[in-house]
């Protein structure tokens, strides 16, 4: 027994004497030095501090004040904390020459436990990573582990989500046609047009799991007008241009394209015309009445737009309504954009219209056009009477008289053909003028006639 209290005793004296000698002597001595500046208190002080009882008290007071620091210190560098590092990526280790991997998050939470220290020590590395290692592993179905190296062994950690499930199919390829859309045209120059669009293939190849590539219906390049620096007439490089594999619906197939990005070479122009204004009455005048002249401010026009769309322009129409008018009235009209037509370079125009007492004449024997018949058939009048109409026109004297003798190049009757197939028919009648002051009615409203294939 006594073998075994020798070294605690030992150890207890070693504590006191250091305690004694580290801690009362150097307090004792500075108590004395201070008594000796205070003369009447000296003695007093001097005498309290010889007793032994107060010494034991100051150093066992002494001792556990350090050791209450000490305890404290030690309890706060051991304290553990933790730490969320959120939506970390996930870095896949695998053959991405021969496979596709599905199933794998793109990111993942870490929570990291230990002390601060530590912990401030891993978040400033950069040696650590989440990955996920598929080497190895074959086309099929699989459960792995998603991992988190990190140079810190005090730490531990867990992983949101741990383990995952993940599909690995062989990569196949596919060759695709390209082609390319125009994004924010509208934001262009309303005077500008898009004359042609070059690029360098119109071939690229779709890379992906099997299932994937059977999805994908086209392969676009996205030029967005928004990204030009130089909007104006001339060639235009677009530099890196992305390209996006689509499914039948418009949504996005994510598949790997070779290559991802080409260069679109943009031509753009500013194709204009000059065009006639065609001032075209709707409606009917008051009865007895017909329109005897129509005037504006502006006979013509500038447009600009798509140089097809512009070559299949003659006019550009501008309607008023002149339905029940009783007399003669001046308009603020608006120019309206034909279809294909971008900008005009008048908006409004003035529009004067004058009337006189109306009358009305009748042309006879004038030959029926057909249009919009299918290239597949052809129309043939079941009789003569098939054939030509009359058509009664009704407008002012002089308006009527100066068509008179030239009727044929004014007056157009014709039947609107566009969906018949094999048969005989009865069709409407319908009469096209040149001359907008008249009306037009035809005689008879319907005809005989009989489609035939060719």
């Amino acid at each position: 027994m006594k073998t075994i209290i020798r070294p605690f005793k030992k150890l207890f004296l070693a504590i006191a004497h250091l305690i004694d000698k580290r801690i009362v002597v150097p307090i004792t001595k500075l108590i004395v030095i201070l008594s000796n500046k205070f003369d009447k208190s000296s003695k007093k002080i001097e005498g309290w501090l010889s007793k032994t009882n107060t010494l034991l008290f100051i150093s066992l007071f002494l001792a556990l004040f350090i050791f209450f620091l000490i305890d404290q210190k030690i309890l706060l560098f051991n304290d553990n904390s933790a730490e969320l590092l959120s939506d970390q990526k996930v870095n896949v280790i695998y053959n991405q020459e021969a496979y596709v991997v599905e199933g794998l998050p793109e990111t993942a939470d870490i929570t990291l436990i230990g002390s601060k220290t530590d912990l401030y020590i891993a978040k400033q590395s950069a040696a650590h990573e989440v990955s996920v290692d598929l080497s190895g592993l074959e086309a099929g179905t699989h459960k792995v582990n998603i991992t988190y190296n990190q140079n810190t062994g005090n730490i531990r950690y867990t992983v949101n989500p741990s383990t995952v499930t993940v599909n690995i199919y062989p990569k196949v390829s596919e060759t695709k046609t390209l082609s390319v859309d125009l994004l924010n045209q509208d934001h262009l120059d309303s005077t500008l047009s898009i004359d042609s669009i070059d690029y360098d293939t119109d071939k690229v190849v779709i890379k992906g799991a099997e299932h994937k590539l059977k999805q994908v219906a086209e392969v676009k390049a996205l030029v967005d007008i928004d990204n030009l620096v130089n909007k104006e007439v001339g060639k235009i490089t677009m530099k890196d241009v992305p390209l996006k594999a689509y499914d039948k619906n418009g949504q996005i197939v994510d598949v790997e394209i070779v290559p991802g990005k080409i260069d679109v070479d943009l031509t753009i122009s500013s194709p204009s015309k000059t065009l006639p204004i065609e001032i075209v009455p709707v409606g009917d005048v008051s009865f007895g009445l017909g329109i005897e002249s129509i005037t504006s401010n502006t006979n013509e026009v500038t447009v600009f737009g798509d140089t097809e769309a512009l070559s299949n322009l003659t006019s550009v129409p501008v309607k008023i309504n002149v339905e029940g008018l009783k007399e003669g009235k001046t308009y603020k009209a608006e120019v309206t954009k034909p279809v294909g037509v971008r900008s005009v370079s008048v908006n409004n125009i003035t529009v004067t219209v004058s009337l006189a007492a109306s009358t009305s004449a009748k042309f006879s024997d004038i030959p029926i056009i057909s249009r919009n018949l299918d290239d597949n058939y052809a129309v043939q009048a079941v009789d003569d009477k098939s054939s030509k109409v009359g058509v009664t026109v009704k407008g002012v004297k002089s308006v009527i008289d100066s068509i008179s003798g030239k009727y044929s190049e004014y007056i157009y009757p014709y039947i609107d053909l566009s969906g018949y197939k094999e048969g005989t028919y009865d069709v409407e009648v319908k009469v096209e003028g040149r001359e907008n002051r008249l009306i037009y009615t035809p005689t008879p409203k319907k005809v005989k006639v009989k489609i035939v294939k060719k």
